[in-house]
């Protein structure tokens, strides 16, 4: 929680600091939404089906449960940072569980999530929103979102790399 806090106090100074970054704000976040819907698409895309239940130890989610919980992340995340209800009811991590239900889970999440990155103004990006039982800023919500799915594709790099794999990060590299 306490990186939760120290990423809204960094986004509310920049959004208190009048300068030519403040008007860009919203639109270096979906600019950092975009890098990481590239990364994980292509990650999505470019594992074979049989990977996708390849889990390097037991204690750990599959290669396929955490694409889809980066499904369900973007859903709980974007709704929040728009201040709307979860449209996702369903658990993906439990009811996609194929490479083509996890990548169409994923392009329908992400398709979601384009829109509540698109849609926000700076203005709206400074509101306070409830995030996991506390109040953060809009913008605030959508760069933890970033990082989140971020520290998600990290596991996947591995997991890919484990499998000779080279990830779309590091492709023509």
């Amino acid at each position: 929680m306490k990186l939760v806090s120290t990423t809204a106090a960094v986004l509310l100074l920049v959004l208190a600091a009048p300068s030519p970054a403040h008007a860009q704000l919203t639109n270096s976040l979906n600019g950092l939404h975009d890098i990481t819907v590239t990364h994980l698409t292509a990650t999505a895309d470019k594992v074979p089906a049989d990977l996708y239940d390849f889990r390097p130890t037991d204690e750990v989610r599959t290669l396929g449960q955490i694409l889809a919980h980066v499904a369900n992340s973007q859903y709980a995340f974007c709704s929040a940072a728009s201040g709307q209800d979860n449209p996702m009811s369903e658990d993906l991590e439990e009811t996609a569980t194929t490479k083509a239900q996890i990548t169409a889970a994923l392009a329908d999440a992400f398709a979601y999530c384009d829109t509540v990155y698109a849609s926000m103004s700076d203005e709206q990006a400074a509101m306070t929103v409830s995030f996991f039982g506390g109040d953060m800023a809009a913008g605030g919500v959508l760069a933890f979102n970033s990082m989140h799915n971020y520290e998600h594709y990290g596991n996947l790099v591995t997991y890919m790399r484990i499998n000779g794999i080279v990830p779309p990060s590091s492709a023509g590299n």
